[in-house]
């Protein structure tokens, strides 16, 4: 028989460390998690500032169930917080690629098409730059324009002034790649950012009309933009590194790299979407375009794509100044684990998140859950 426990009560019976637990009266949200889930939580949140969030979603073969945390006065309240809405950072990344694939699958333009071609404006030095290479990072660009300076800017909103008008005098005028494309990997918020502005550029409309109208409408993902008006009564408030209430983050034109806000709930509609053969444009953000041999990994549009012993796992998470989030999916067990946090990616224990994931996809292995029976 498996074992099940709610968090808070498996934690009263084995003690607490530095947090204590317990229910915040709604007996009617105890959903079901393992021993072994509940101690994963609380080993990674313990040490989590007061008024952190987690909102989590559990995929077992196809079945979400969620759960969702919250620290209070050095207690860990279990909360309904499915629906609440916080940024998802670098997971948009996910996003800004299946608006790629779907012009592709729909013709509007090519993987291997080059950017320029669309752009009304030279990049400087002729530098020719492919719509994957932008996806997977393969496109040379660095990982911030250098323009964009840091030392200069509002470190609690750093994007908020980096225009299109900025956008377009750096590729122009001091765009210099780190090495020729298509030769390497290397992370770039800059180079996903401008893939959705040029995405855009296309379709002579907005990213946000892009996401409404070609992934969230379509997937039901009524919580879920790049506009937080739209969402301010659902949205929870982001902590900074010393767990204060910190501004949210405005991306501008490099929006798609990191824009984007949303709940466990519409998450884990995207990633049940993920598990449907059929759906075409999913499927290409998830076909590997390059090998990235150091980690024994592989990059898709967008997804990281991790080959386990057993599985293989793709994966991307976020962070911004008040916010940590982390999605991994096993697409042929159709199972997953989606966190997100109000954890600043600046927070000493911002990966905590990201291990949590982690450990908690360990348990839905069929080797883990039938050990338990």
């Amino acid at each position: 028989m498996k074992k099940y426990l709610p968090i808070v009560l498996l934690l009263l019976i084995s003690g607490c460390n530095k947090a204590k637990v317990a229910f915040n009266g709604q007996k009617d949200y105890a959903p079901n998690i393992t021993e072994v889930q509940s101690q994963n939580i609380f080993a990674e949140t313990k040490d989590f500032p007061n008024n952190t969030q987690l909102a989590i979603a559990i995929i077992h073969n196809g079945t979400t169930k969620f759960y969702g945390i919250k620290r209070v006065n050095d207690t860990i309240l279990t909360i309904d917080n499915h629906d609440n809405v916080f940024e998802i950072g670098s997971i948009s990344k996910v996003f800004t690629a299946t608006l790629l694939a779907d012009m592709v699958v729909n013709n509007q333009l090519g993987l291997d098409d080059n950017i320029n071609d669309y752009l009304e404006w030279p990049l400087k030095g002729g530098v020719k730059i492919t719509f994957k290479q932008l996806s997977n990072h393969t496109s040379g660009l660095p990982r911030l324009p250098t323009n964009l300076l840091l030392d200069s800017v509002d470190l609690e909103n750093p994007y908020k002034d980096y225009d299109d008008l900025k956008l377009k005098q750096y590729l122009t005028q001091d765009l210099q790649l780190n090495q020729n494309p298509g030769e390497k990997s290397e992370y770039s918020n800059l180079g996903v950012g401008l893939l959705g502005y040029v995405l855009s550029e296309i379709d002579s409309t907005s990213y946000e009309n892009l996401l409404q109208t070609k992934i969230l409408t379509k997937y039901n993902m009524t919580g879920t933009t790049s506009n937080r008006r739209f969402i301010s009564n659902q949205l929870v408030k982001g902590l900074d590194a010393q767990g204060n209430e910190t501004p949210n983050w405005d991306l501008n034109v490099l929006v798609g790299a990191g824009g984007i806000l949303s709940s466990v709930t519409d998450l884990s509609r995207f990633a049940l979407a993920q598990f449907n053969d059929s759906d075409q444009i999913l499927a290409l953000t998830r076909k590997p375009t390059f090998n990235i041999q150091a980690n024994k990994a592989d990059m898709g549009l967008g997804w990281f794509i991790q080959k386990k012993i057993e599985e293989e796992w793709i994966m991307h998470n976020g962070g911004t100044g008040g916010y940590r989030s982390n999605m991994v999916l096993d697409i042929a067990n159709k199972n997953g684990v989606i966190i997100l946090s109000n954890i600043s990616a600046a927070h000493k224990n911002s990966m905590n998140i990201d291990n949590l994931g982690t450990r908690l996809m360990g348990t839905l292995k069929k080797s883990h859950l039938m050990a338990q029976q």
